[in-house]
């Protein structure tokens, strides 16, 4: 919730003075609030790290990232973010068995701690060896916000990401019990959430190279159409079924990795690109952070039926995805400053 209220503050300074800046902040930002949390010895310390780290967030994952290229390469910033979430697709697969490790051999608060040492020793540098970009409104006391209307495009975008993100969230949280709840034995529901993983890649693999053709509109109207697609699966075949229907879900969401970044892009073109992620990102951050509670509440009640739920949040993204008209953003594209 914090990085999601950050995002349109972030998303103007990046506009302002592009993304090296804002980046290299975040791994001294999340470096620290790890740092925190390995030596917290209270409930208050521990909270006062995660809000911390939650300001990191803001300040450095993918809608900065986004912002950053955005400015880096304008309009021709596709390649590039699909480029990124590919390589940050394998995130979970090389962080969760470094963190379990780590707590088996050195334990948990040397495991912040080397975390914390990895933003400062891999990625600062990383970040640091990124082009600077000209800065853009450099003058005497305050910087004026610059106007974006908050017009039809904007709203439909804004729920549609967000309607998107909820499932996303929640089955992160839940996929394992929901297919558990179709008959799925314990080792069918751990097997179908290692699926989740090569799924995105593999789909974003496909974005990069079938779907680079085609306006981002398309690539995200279909994210939006695996997981309802992937629920119809799970409901006719059962519990043995659940592979496939985390295959189908974790598709769709790495295409809308993607999309996240470059459909306003192709929409609204680069000008403010950064502050308009934010503004279009709030509402899905707010909506991630509530749909793991929203949904175990929702379980208990529910059980398997959740997943029309789900599903009908992702077919109301698709139907205000549908509402919004094929355009190309038209634009002189700004380049980084060597």
């Amino acid at each position: 919730m914090i990085s999601g209220l950050l995002g349109p503050r972030v998303g103007r300074q990046i506009d302002r003075v592009g993304g090296r800046q804002v980046l290299c902040i975040s791994n001294l930002v999340l470096a620290i609030g790890l740092a925190m949390l390995g030596t917290s010895t209270s409930l208050w310390m521990m909270s006062a790290a995660w809000l911390l780290l939650g300001v990191g967030m803001g300040l450095g994952l993918y809608d900065a990232a986004f912002g950053a290229l955005g400015r880096i390469y304008g309009g021709d910033a596709r390649s590039a973010i699909t480029g990124i979430t590919l390589i940050a697709g394998f995130a979970s697969t090389v962080g969760w068995p470094l963190s379990s490790l780590g707590l088996e051999t050195v334990g948990w608060r040397e495991t912040c701690y080397a975390w914390a040492l990895a933003h400062i020793m891999i990625g600062l540098p990383l970040n640091l060896s990124l082009p600077r970009t000209e800065t853009r409104q450099v003058t005497e006391g305050p910087v004026n916000k610059p106007h974006i209307p908050i017009d039809q495009t904007m709203v439909l975008l804004s729920f549609a990401f967000a309607a998107a993100w909820t499932v996303t969230s929640a089955m992160a949280a839940h996929l394992p019990r929901i297919v558990e709840a179709f008959g799925a034995t314990p080792a069918q529901a751990v097997f179908a959430g290692m699926m989740i993983g090569p799924a995105q890649v593999g789909a974003r693999i496909v974005e990069a190279s079938l779907l680079n053709r085609f306006h981002p509109i398309v690539s995200t109207r279909f994210a939006c159409l695996t997981h309802p697609i992937g629920a119809c699966v799970i409901g006719i075949f059962g519990g043995g079924a659940a592979a496939p229907f985390a295959l189908l879900h974790g598709a769709g969401n790495g295409i809308l990795t993607i999309a996240r970044g470059t459909l306003p892009l192709a929409i609204f073109g680069s000008e403010n690109y950064a502050y308009r992620l934010g503004l279009i990102g709030a509402p899905s951050r707010i909506c991630q952070a509530l749909a793991p509670v929203v949904f175990g509440l929702l379980i208990v009640p529910m059980g398997k039926l959740v997943v029309l739920v789900s599903a009908g949040l992702s077919l109301a993204a698709l139907v205000a995805l549908m509402a919004l008209r094929r355009t190309e953003a038209s634009e002189p594209i700004p380049r980084a400053a060597e």
